[in-house]
């Protein structure tokens, strides 16, 4: 009895796999040389599919359920090993299960940022991060493509992979949408769904598909955020001629309020406050409207159009041969393009230029 224990105990009856991870994607049963015996146990469970490997090649593939291991439910593996009339010794063969859960929350984003042009800031750069998730659809194509050998694959072998598949599919579509970044946050939804349909096929090429992609982030450089900020804060402030007397009216109050009924140094500063408050937004027939911004110029070069260009840089352009009383040059509220020489707003530029040499007197 000893004897036939030790040899049964060689033989393995019932084959199955209970995932107590997160991330394996394919798990190589383990048998430490022990044969499968004839009529054994195979259990797979939902989300799982078993696949038989006979001296590395695929066999046959088991869905969801539980089988009792013969000739009739191994039909390839049969041929493969020449069971004609069946088998009643024990066999060997690899079993690998493949896990078809959703593997969600893996994580993408732009180890560089994009280079773009946005219609409204020029050339900047964009950074984006998110999450997507994936299942495999097709264990054995899994197994042959990325797989291989190993006893045990999980999520994270092949995410820099997929994540350089979405990070591509995002740049791409980013870069033809012509979308203002400004804009973009209104288009996340757009941007996850065009990605997941043109991703798809290279996902398949592997056996897998991709269930979900998230867009959670598009990003400007902390310089830029930190102009569109200040730019936001002028937005909000809105009328800065109320928004000085408020804070007047605001350091009067708190004069008000002093239980030590203030000074005189108190008062001094107050009033000059309230005077500089009224030389700054035109209280003491100061002038309420804002100087008239400098006009820039466009200008003509070999037939193409550079520029805007202010006053100064015209004046360097001048100095240094680049620009004429010929040149043709064009601004906000001129109907044509019209030479230098012949703009009033110029006329600076050229005033210490001096007029054209007369041709010598004919000799007589």
């Amino acid at each position: 009895m000893g004897i036939w224990n030790k040899l049964t105990g060689q033989f393995i009856d019932i084959i199955e796999w209970l995932d107590n991870t997160q991330d394996t994607m394919v798990y190589r049963f383990e048998r430490k040389g022990n044969e499968i015996k004839n009529g054994a146990q195979l259990i797979v469970r939902e989300s799982q599919v078993a696949i038989f490997v006979n001296e590395g090649q695929i066999a046959d593939t088991f869905q969801a359920g539980t089988y009792t291991l013969t000739t009739q439910n191994l039909p390839i593996l049969s041929t493969l090993k020449g069971w004609k009339y069946g088998f009643n010794s024990p066999f060997k063969a690899e079993v690998y299960f493949v896990s078809t859960k959703n593997f969600v929350d893996r994580k993408w984003g732009t180890k560089n940022p994009i280079m773009l042009r946005d219609p409204e800031f020029g050339p900047i750069r964009l950074r984006a991060f998110g999450s997507y998730a994936i299942r495999i659809t097709d264990g054995e194509k899994f197994l042959k493509e990325i797989v291989g050998t190993n006893a045990e694959f999980t999520a994270d072998q092949i995410t820099d992979q997929l994540r350089n598949l979405v990070v591509t599919r995002f740049t791409d579509i980013i870069g033809e949408s012509k979308i203002p970044v400004l804009d973009m946050a209104a288009n996340y939804n757009e941007f996850s769904k065009y990605i997941k349909e043109q991703i798809k096929d290279d996902f398949n090429e592997y056996g897998l598909e991709i269930t979900k992609v998230l867009i959670e982030n598009i990003s400007l450089p902390p310089e830029v955020e930190a102009a569109l900020d200040k730019r936001s804060s002028m937005g909000v402030l809105g009328n800065l001629d109320q928004y000085m007397k408020y804070q007047g009216g605001q350091a009067l109050g708190n004069m008000g309020n002093n239980t030590s009924g203030g000074n005189l140094g108190d008062l001094v500063g107050v009033g000059v406050g309230l005077n500089m408050l009224n030389n700054m937004v035109g209280g003491q027939g100061g002038n309420q409207n804002p100087p008239p911004p400098m006009p820039s110029f466009y200008v003509a070069v070999n037939g193409q159009q550079t520029g805007p260009f202010n006053l100064a840089q015209l004046q360097q352009m001048f100095q240094a041969g680049q620009l004429n009383q010929q040149s043709l040059v064009w601004s906000q509220g001129m109907a044509s393009w019209t030479a230098a020489g012949q703009v009033p707003h110029l006329a600076s530029i050229f005033a210490s230029v001096p007029p054209p040499v007369p041709p010598p007197p004919p000799v007589v």
